[in-house]
Formats: C-alpha cells, structure tokens, sequence
C-alpha cells in the first residue's frame, strides 16, 4: 500500500511553535512519517538568508517527546557536519525516548554554500563519499560498543539518498534500511533501482528488503481558485518559482511536483507508484498551511489506500 509522510525543509522558516504544531498535526492526521532536513541556512539564496532554521537534532528530540506513534527523522543528517560516533549517541539517544521510532538520515552534505558561510570544512566528493563510507562503520561500531544501546536489537534504521552509480548506491545497497529518490524522473528512477538491484545481488541482499521512498514538493487544491492562491504562496517561499500570474507557477510547478485537486494529485502518485514506491515524503513548504495537511489526510491518503 502507498503510504504519505511529511517532509519540512527546516531551513526555511522553520521555529519552535511551528515545529510543535507540525509534529501533532501530522501524527493526529494518520501520516506514515515525519522528517525534516538538516541545514544551516535557507537554501534559497541571499534575500531568504534571515529565515528561521531551528537546530534539526534538537528538534528531533522534542519530536520523541511531542509525539508517540509516528516514525520521524532526518532526512538527511549531513556527516561534514557531525563527528559520526557523536552522531551515533545522539541517535540512540533519540530513538530511546520515542520508544524506537527514529529513521537515522544520513548523507556525504552536498551544499557549498553553508559550508563556506558557517566555515565547516566542504572538503571534495571523492572526501566527502570516504567520510560517508567511513562514518557508517563508525556509527554502527559504536552503536555496538556503547551503552545503552538502540531499543530495536542494538541498531537504527539507516535511511540514504543520493544516485551515484559508482559509489554511493552500493553502498545503500550494503547498509541501507531505506533509499529515498528526489526527483520525478520515472525513467531515471527504474534505472537506479536496477543499479541498486545489481548492487544487492553481488553481496547477497535481496533488494526487496530496502524500503524505497519519492521526495517531492505538491501543491493541493479543492478546485482551481484555492490552487491559484497556494501557487501564489508557494512562490513566496521558492523564489525560482515566481512568475507573472498564478497559472504560470503551477504551470512550472508540474515539473517537480504532484500539483492539482486531490484526484489529480492522486493519479500523479499512483503513477509513480506503479514503480514499486513504497512511501512519498511531500515537501511541506508552507509550514503554516494546516488546511493542505488536512485536504491531504481526506481526499489523497484514502484514495491511495483503496
């Protein structure tokens, strides 16, 4: 069955009172998972650089105390930024207050910006990929050698993105408990779910036990009118987005994301779930939209259900 979580980009105005709003609305509306992603500073250029970005861990924290229920992590925790052993505590940390609920992103950090604004050390692909490597070992020795350790056998699922052949997808393929795709790109899609598949059977791994998830941005709407308004402030919040009329931003929002009334968006997911697409992780850009959480949870949820 295809399931629905709720991906906040916490770098974008993301504060403590909407963080406190978002986790009760989305356990409360049924929603499979929580995530939020770990940056430093909006990502969408200088004339958004004053936006909120409340600390992703911290906020993780509270999230295994505000909720009871839902899976919640971040997506993805990015090692430039953290000591992996360090990283691996906290982990554990979490997930024993939320009572084993803790999805653990982590990624190789991709953004040179907030690397160079923040002074932390970007270092090159080929570093930050040997750091990835490095850093899972690191993490899933000291989940053994430490105490207390994670609630569920001593470990936590380990969620990665990323698409590098070479590289990066076999070590999903070795280590990952879920891979999540960020574009809708189907063809791309069923190519690197072949990579990953050949990667699997090399070491033995049926593919099948990796969890495979579609981030996405969407734009809901009971009918054309309340479409036309979220595309207005959608555009508020992604600059690239901004155009003359409304029309001509849902127009270029059809390119990266499910956008329409809830049957359409539904048809758009169904498609793309015929790919053997387990969970969708929408983008929750309008952090104080709770009427589209809401739309979301009635219309889209139970149609993907039947």
């Amino acid at each position: 069955m295809t399931k629905l979580g709720i991906m906040i980009e916490g770098q974008e105005g993301l504060n403590w009172e909407r963080w406190r709003a978002l986790c009760t609305d989305v356990e409360r509306l049924g929603f499979a998972s929580l995530r939020r992603s770990e940056h430093l500073i909006s990502l969408m250029g200088s004339e958004t650089s004053d936006r909120d970005c409340i600390d992703c861990w911290t906020s993780l924290t509270l999230a295994a105390e505000w909720t009871k229920t839902i899976q919640f992590g971040p997506m993805v925790s990015p090692l430039t930024f953290h000591m992996p052993a360090l990283l691996a505590k906290q982990a554990t940390a979490v997930d024993l207050l939320s009572g084993g609920r803790l999805i653990f992103g982590i990624g190789a950090g991709w953004n040179e910006n907030e690397h160079q604004v923040f002074e932390v050390p970007f270092l090159t692909t080929k570093e930050r990929i040997d750091r990835l490597e490095e850093g899972v070992n690191i993490v899933k020795k000291t989940w053994q050698v430490s105490n207390p350790k994670p609630p569920r056998g001593g470990t936590i699922p380990i969620l990665m993105g990323g698409v590098g052949e070479k590289r990066h997808l076999p070590l999903v393929a070795r280590e990952a408990a879920e891979w999540n795709y960020t574009r809708l790109d189907h063809d791309e899609y069923r190519h690197k779910r072949q990579v990953i598949a050949e990667s699997c059977r090399e070491i033995g791994r049926d593919p099948s036990t990796i969890r495979y998830s579609v981030m996405a941005n969407y734009i809901v709407g009971r009918d054309r009118d309340e479409l036309r308004q979220r595309a207005v402030q959608m555009a508020e919040v992604l600059p690239r987005l901004k155009r003359d009329s409304p029309d001509e931003i849902l127009d270029v929002a059809r390119q990266s994301a499910f956008v329409g009334t809830p049957t359409e968006v539904v048809e758009q997911i169904r498609s793309f779930a015929a790919l053997d697409v387990d969970l969708f992780m929408l983008q929750h850009f309008l952090l104080d939209d709770r009427d589209a959480l809401e739309l979301l949870a009635s219309d889209v949820m139970p149609a993907l259900a039947a």
